[in-house]
């Protein structure tokens, strides 16, 4: 009788434990910088989880973008090589690679022999802004150096997250961690919309002074670098570029024809719709395009 007992008081112990642990959330977990080249912030568990394969794409299939492609290079690298960088905004025409521009980088760069330290990439999405000072205060002590990359960067109305970008790019009273830079891509080109903008200036007390304070998160930015949509040779050239990487089995001419009708199709010409047109043609060929 008393051994039931005691058993039913450890069953409901246990339980009340399993409760208890669960409303303190998930457990942090130990970060190890060694396990990947790339990893994903998971700011609920404050834990850089690694990515083994990670979804890029080899630098010299980027066209239509050499200006800006050097500039991030040469930023990038002198990161690298522990010389003075800016953080980076990318901002501009849907599809045209600024995301992929930034991992190819990453990845190309972190090849080159004698760094004095890895390059990791970090991303972070753009729902965990708030938690940039914990991902801050982790990478500042790490053996490591790091980008922090936010795909999609923008906010809305009644959005007051870009406080804390504002405050992380600053660094507070112990600055920037010296090995993270912030590296963002946005379709605007301040991140915030013209309407929101707009109405600071409407309701404020002291309009100017609302906006800037507004405009002033991208000028926390020390390169802008601006994407713009393609004409119909760059865009060819992206074409061609995928095409003989892969080695696809189709003549120019034909290659030519059908990549023109799939962006007319489309409405539209870009990295994306060339990479698209290509997915399908290599499909439609009976070929892969997998590294």
């Amino acid at each position: 009788m008393q051994d039931d007992i005691a058993r039913q008081i450890l069953s409901e112990l246990s339980r009340l434990a399993t409760a208890v642990e669960a409303l303190g959330g998930p457990k942090t977990k130990t970060n190890n910088f060694d396990a990947a080249d790339c990893f994903l912030w998971n700011a609920e568990r404050s834990h850089l989880a690694p990515v083994a394969k990670p979804n890029r794409i080899d630098i010299a299939l980027i066209k239509g973008v050499d200006h800006v492609r050097d500039i991030l290079f040469d930023n990038t690298r002198r990161f690298a090589q522990s010389l003075p960088a800016n953080n980076v905004l990318l901002w501009g025409a849907r599809g045209m690679g600024k995301s992929s521009l930034v991992k190819s980088v990453h990845a190309a760069v972190s090849r080159t022999p004698g760094l004095p330290a890895p390059l990791k990439l970090v991303e972070i999405h753009r729902e965990d802004i708030n938690s940039l000072p914990t991902l801050m205060g982790i990478l500042r002590a790490a053996p490591a150096r790091f980008i922090l990359f936010c795909d999609d960067l923008s906010f809305d109305h009644d959005d007051t997250a870009y406080k804390s970008l504002k405050a992380a790019l600053d660094g507070g009273i112990e600055g920037r961690p010296e090995n993270v830079l912030l590296y963002a891509t946005s379709n605007r080109r301040h991140l915030l919309p013209r309407d929101m903008m707009e109405n600071e200036r409407s309701t404020a007390i002291n309009p100017s002074e609302a906006v800037e304070e507004k405009v002033s998160l991208s000028d926390r930015f020390g390169l802008w670098l601006g994407f713009h949509k393609c004409n119909q040779d760059d865009y060819l050239d992206m074409v061609n570029g995928y095409a003989a990487h892969y080695e696809l089995r189709v003549d120019p001419e034909t290659l030519r024809s059908q990549a023109l009708e799939w962006a007319t199709t489309r409405g539209a010409r870009s990295g994306r719709v060339a990479w698209q047109f290509i997915q399908d043609l290599a499909g439609r060929l009976g070929q892969t395009t997998s590294s």
